[in-house]
């Protein structure tokens, strides 16, 4: 028993070990393109090819969330003036746990293009997938979100650590033989 729990603990370092080499690409001598983890003697035009671990966005969402963004990608367009109603719908957006990406209508032009793309000139307006819903209607946009397959509501998540407070600058206390000139007169 001790002898195959052995043999399992070193296999399983053998392959953490082959996992951390590096993959090259090289050109052999009849000017074929191979790739391996080692380079064989006579190899010309080596490259070492990185791989990043980075997570693509979105990874850490839950399948029937990433599947419905995929299918739906959900766009809400605000504009500068628009605070309470602007700030409700990304409450609400929020709180249902949809991934959004946010558009700024800013110039005259972008104005332009989005009631030409829309059909209104009305923000908030929220785009599911090619479906537009003008003005904040909470109702309407709770269908619309469990007709594209988002789900209700996401599993728990850890909250976010809070931010760190903001280091405040006390005034200098005022030297020691200031106040005790100021008590004894």
């Amino acid at each position: 028993m001790k002898r195959i729990v052995l043999l399992l603990g070193c296999l399983l370092g053998a392959s953490f070990n082959a996992q951390a080499g590096g993959l090259y690409r090289w050109v052999d001598a009849q000017g074929k393109v191979h790739y391996g983890d080692m380079i064989p003697a006579g190899a010309s035009q080596v490259e070492e090819k990185k791989f990043s671990a980075a997570a693509t966005p979105g990874e850490d969402l839950p399948y029937e969330t990433r599947r419905a963004q995929q299918n739906f990608p959900v766009t809400l367009y605000v504009a500068e003036n628009c605070t309470e109603y602007c700030d409700s719908a990304r409450d609400l957006l929020n709180k249902r746990g949809i991934p959004f990406s946010e558009k700024m209508l800013r110039t005259r032009e972008e104005l332009d293009a989005f009631k030409a793309l829309s059909g209104s000139d009305n923000v908030p307006t929220l785009a599911i997938g090619k479906t537009f819903l003008k003005g904040l209607q909470a109702n309407q946009w709770q269908s619309e979100f469990d007709i594209a397959g988002y789900p209700k509501a996401l599993p728990y998540r850890i909250p976010k650590a809070p931010a760190a407070p903001k280091a405040t600058v006390s005034p200098t206390p005022p030297p020691a033989e200031a106040l005790a000139d100021s008590v004894a007169q």
